[in-house]
């Protein structure tokens, strides 16, 4: 979400972006009575090839680095999302489900928003590597339409800002990994996964993803006010990523450091059903609907 959806007051960000269709889809993550909240999945999204076996490292940071990669090379999976955002006293929270193709690079996720938001009942996106499509992301969207957006023109990369993080993303991110720590063993559905905590780096990660599958994080990185991003994974004996948690902070009140100003988004995503047939496909030129430039989503 953007400081003035956060605050109500205006904030300083990045270009004109927000008077045109981006605005749509921030405005489609405003939270319940005015709490605030910004918003990928799993690897694949990365441009770059990577030499990792298909094996968990016994290396705890070489093993989280990795695990983008190795779950990409899964050819699919279905995901699940939960973001809660956190602002003084207010919280709300965003869940959704959907599955992620790593081969065609396209995911799709329908996002249940929470009563009292900009907008009612769900969000349906659909993701590929540095543009996302929105339906039901503005009051002035015609109903069937889609609003489609480079993450660029986002301020966080849409790495929270339409209610969910990207399965591509939020795999992604682990590339940028500074510290890990195995926290143990856990057994989750018959399953035996290694658990590590640690921090990362956006920026990092988005140098090591490269491509447009980058923008994102780059773009995350220069929003967020805490750089050291504290994680944590679950990774199956293939070093494959079934769960991850991230926990992105951004000011409120613009410039502002005080920690009553500053708003905490943790996002959740969890794999399952690996190389299960996904659906997913972007929509049709005819379904995407031109905002114009002095058109506001209200």
């Amino acid at each position: 979400m953007t400081d003035q959806q956060c605050t109500g007051r205006p904030a300083r960000r990045p270009g004109p972006h927000l008077r045109s269709a981006a605005g749509a889809a921030l405005l489609a993550a405003a939270l319940a009575a005015g709490a605030a909240g910004c918003s990928g999945g799993a690897g694949g999204s990365s441009d770059q090839q990577s030499s990792a076996p298909d094996q968990l490292a016994a290396d705890p940071l070489t093993a989280v680095r990795n695990a983008a990669d190795i779950t990409g090379r899964t050819g699919s999976a279905r995901t699940a999302t939960d973001l809660v955002t956190e602002s003084a006293e207010k919280k709300a929270s965003f869940n959704g489900t959907g599955g992620y193709d790593y081969v065609k690079r396209i995911g799709r996720l329908e996002v249940q928003v929470p009563p009292g938001a900009a907008t009612t009942g769900k969000i349906v996106e659909v993701v590929l590597p540095g543009t996302v499509y929105l339906q039901n992301s503005g009051a002035k969207v015609p109903e069937g339409k889609w609003v489609k957006l480079d993450v660029r023109q986002l301020p966080d990369g849409n790495l929270v800002s339409s209610g969910a993080t990207d399965p591509a993303s939020a795999a992604g991110a682990l590339r940028g990994a500074q510290k890990a720590e195995a926290v143990g063993t856990e057994t989750v559905g018959g399953v035996a996964l290694h658990h590590y905590r640690g921090t990362l780096d956006l920026a990092k990660a988005a140098d090591a993803t490269g491509g447009r599958g980058g923008d994102g994080l780059r773009m995350g990185s220069q929003t967020f006010t805490v750089k050291e991003v504290p994680y944590d994974a679950w990774l199956d004996d293939q070093g494959r990523l079934h769960k991850v948690v991230e926990l992105f902070t951004f000011a409120g009140v613009a410039g502002s450091k005080e920690p009553k100003d500053q708003v905490k988004v943790t996002s959740t995503t969890s794999l399952s059903d690996f190389g299960k047939p996904v659906e997913a496909a972007e929509p049709s030129a005819s379904d995407i609907y031109q905002m114009k430039p002095t058109e506001s989503p209200k």
